[in-house]
C-alpha cells in the first residue's frame, strides 16, 4: 500500500495574526453603562495607556480561531499513535452526561445536602478505582498524573516519618517517564537510577546493589516504558519491602492490564491513574484533568483531605483525618473529568475493560508485525500495549533521523509518533497505538510509516525538507528550547 496526495491541514487563508484582522474601535460585544460606581483603585496600579488587545468584530474573532482549530490535529481528527500518551478517543456519551446541569451548574461551596448525586458519583468511582487497582481507598483531588505522583511521594514522606524513619532516596528504572525524577526531587528526595537488563527490564542484581536504609521507595511502571512486562515484579516488590520501602506504580501504563492483573496484587502499596490513558477523559493539555491516587490500608491515614464519605443520612465530606497530608487541590479536583471518568467505567464493566486492554496489547503487537521488515521493535519479546523501534540502522544507512521520519509521516497524513523517548534508546520511535483504533487505520499508518523509510534510500532530501503541507514548516526544536518566547508582541509596541 502506497500513501497517495498529501493530507493539507491548513485551513482557510485568512489573516497571520488576529491583531491584523481588526482595527482601532471594533469590537465583538458591547456592554452597558454600569449602575454602579466604579471601585477605587490606587493610581500606583492604574494603567498609564491602554492594553496591546486586538479590536475585532465578532465574525473575525469566530474565523479566527475557527481557523486555528482547524490547523491543529486532535484526537477527532486523526489517528494519534504518540507513545506513552495513551491518545484515546473521548466517547461523547461521556461528554453529554458531564454537561448535564447536575454536574455542570453546581457550586463546591453548597452544602453536602444538596450535591448528593455528585457526592455519590465521587464515592463510587473511588471505590471502582481501588477494585480495579487492588488498593484499599483512594483520593480523586490531583488534578493531573504528576500531581498524582507527588501526592504518593508525599504519602510516602508522611508514612516513613511516622515511622520515626526518614528516608532519603527513591529508586527510578532507567526507562522512567520525565515526571518520575521531577516529583522524587519535588517530593524532597533524591533520585537513585536501577539499570536495565538486556531484555530492557529491571536488573534484579543492580536493584539489590543500590537498596539500603535510605531508601524511602522505588516508582515503576509495568508495563515499563518500553512497552514489556516486568516479569521478576513480586521478586522486585519484595525486595524492596525487605529493606523497608514503598513501592509506588505510575500508572502510565495501566491500559495494558485492567481488568487482567492489578497493581495491588503485583504487591505495589501507591497506585496513581492518569484517567485520560485510561478511561479516555480529554487529556488536560495544561487544562483539566485528573491523576487519582490509590493507597494500601496503612497508608490511608494519609490520604488527602476532605473526603466523600457514606453515612446512614447519605454522603457527605469530612476532614478529620489528623494524619493527612492535607489538600492537593481545590475541593474534589476537577469533577467534570471524573464524571466523564465514571461514565467510562460504568458503560464498561468489569467485563468491558478487560476488553479495552486485550485490544490495547492486540493493536499493539499487530502494528508492531506490520513494522517488523523495516522498523522492527528494539526489545525481541512481545510488547504490550506500545513499543519502542529505532531508525539508528536507518541514520547510520541513509543519514535519515528519527525526526526525519517522524515529519515526512506528517506529510502522508499521520501525527507522528513519540521519538527519541524513551532515552535509553537510541532514534527512538515510541508507538502507542490504543484500543480504540481500527485495523484499516493501523494498516494506513503502516504504509505511511514504510514508505518513508524507503524513501530515506531513494530520495533522502523529500524527508528532510519535510513537512511541506503544513501552515509552518519544520521548527528550529533546538532553537526554542534555549531561547523560550512565551508571549507574541506586535511590531508597534507590546501587547499588554
Amino acid at each position: 500500500m502506497r500513501i497517495g496526495a498529501p493530507v493539507r491541514t491548513q485551513g482557510p487563508p485568512g489573516p497571520a495574526t488576529i491583531f491584523e484582522a481588526g482595527a482601532p474601535g471594533r469590537r465583538a460585544s458591547t456592554f452597558p453603562p454600569a449602575d454602579l460606581p466604579p471601585a477605587p483603585i490606587p493610581d500606583a496600579h492604574r494603567r498609564t495607556t491602554p492594553p496591546g488587545l486586538p479590536e475585532v468584530a465578532e465574525i473575525d474573532l469566530v474565523r479566527h480561531y475557527t481557523r486555528l482549530s482547524q490547523m491543529n490535529h486532535g484526537v477527532d481528527t486523526g489517528f494519534y499513535p504518540l507513545g506513552s500518551c495513551s491518545m484515546k478517543y473521548n466517547p461523547k456519551v461521556a461528554e453529554v452526561i458531564a454537561q448535564m446541569p447536575g454536574f455542570a451548574r453546581i457550586h463546591p461551596l453548597q452544602p453536602d445536602r444538596t450535591v448528593q448525586g455528585t457526592l455519590e458519583l465521587l464515592w463510587r468511582l473511588e471505590r471502582a478505582l481501588c477494585e480495579i487497582t487492588g488498593m484499599a481507598r483512594a483520593t480523586l483531588q490531583p488534578p493531573a498524573g504528576a500531581c498524582g505522583e507527588l501526592t504518593g511521594l508525599l504519602m510516602m514522606r508522611a508514612y516513613h516519618g511516622d515511622q520515626g524513619d526518614p528516608r532519603e532516596t527513591v529508586l527510578i528504572p532507567a526507562a522512567a517517564h520525565g515526571t518520575n525524577p521531577a516529583s522524587v526531587r519535588s517530593g524532597g528526595y533524591r533520585a537513585v537510577t536501577v539499570r536495565a537488563d538486556e531484555r530492557g527490564l529491571v536488573d534484579v542484581g543492580a536493584l539489590r546493589e543500590v537498596l539500603d536504609e535510605r531508601v524511602a521507595g522505588l516508582m515503576l511502571t509495568n508495563p515499563n516504558t518500553l512497552g514489556l512486562f516486568e516479569r521478576d515484579i513480586r521478586v522486585i516488590t519484595d525486595l524492596v519491602h525487605e529493606a523497608g520501602g514503598l513501592v509506588y506504580y505510575d500508572g502510565a501504563n495501566l491500559n495494558a492490564i485492567m481488568g487482567r492483573t492489578r497493581p495491588g496484587d503485583m504487591g505495589f502499596d501507591i497506585v496513581h491513574i492518569n484517567t485520560h490513558k485510561t478511561f479516555a477523559t480529554p487529556h488536560g493539555g495544561g487544562g483539566p484533568g485528573a491523576g487519582p491516587v490509590g493507597v494500601v490500608e496503612r497508608l490511608v491515614p494519609y490520604l488527602p483531605v476532605p473526603r466523600v464519605e457514606r453515612t446512614d443520612d447519605g454522603f457527605r465530606t469530612t476532614e478529620d483525618a489528623p494524619s493527612s497530608i492535607g489538600r492537593m487541590h481545590g475541593f474534589h479536583g476537577n469533577v467534570g473529568v471524573l464524571v466523564r471518568a465514571y461514565v467510562y467505567v460504568l458503560l464498561h464493566g468489569a467485563d468491558g475493560l478487560a476488553r479495552v486492554s486485550d485490544h490495547a496489547v492486540l493493536n499493539a503487537n499487530y502494528l508492531a508485525a506490520l513494522l517488523r521488515d523495516v522498523l522492527p521493535p528494539v526489545y525481541g519479546e512481545p510488547p504490550m500495549h506500545e513499543f519502542v523501534s529505532s531508525a539508528s540502522d536507518l541514520k547510520a544507512a541513509t543519514g535519515i533521523r528519527a525526526m526525519d521520519l517522524a515529519k515526512r509521516v506528517i506529510d502522508l497524513g499521520f501525527h507522528p509518533s513519540t521519538v527519541y523517548f524513551p532515552l535509553v534508546v537510541d532514534e527512538a520511535l515510541m508507538v502507542e497505538p490504543t484500543e480504540t483504533e481500527s485495523r484499516e487505520t493501523l494498516e494506513r499508518f503502516a504504509a505511511a510509516l514504510t514508505q518513508a523509510v524507503g524513501e530515506a534510500s531513494t530520495d533522502p532530501d523529500l524527508l528532510h525538507e519535510a513537512p511541506v503541507t503544513t501552515p509552518v514548516r519544520r521548527l528550529d526544536e533546538a532553537r526554542a528550547a534555549r531561547d523560550l518566547r512565551l508571549r507574541w508582541t506586535p511590531a508597534d509596541g507590546p501587547a499588554g
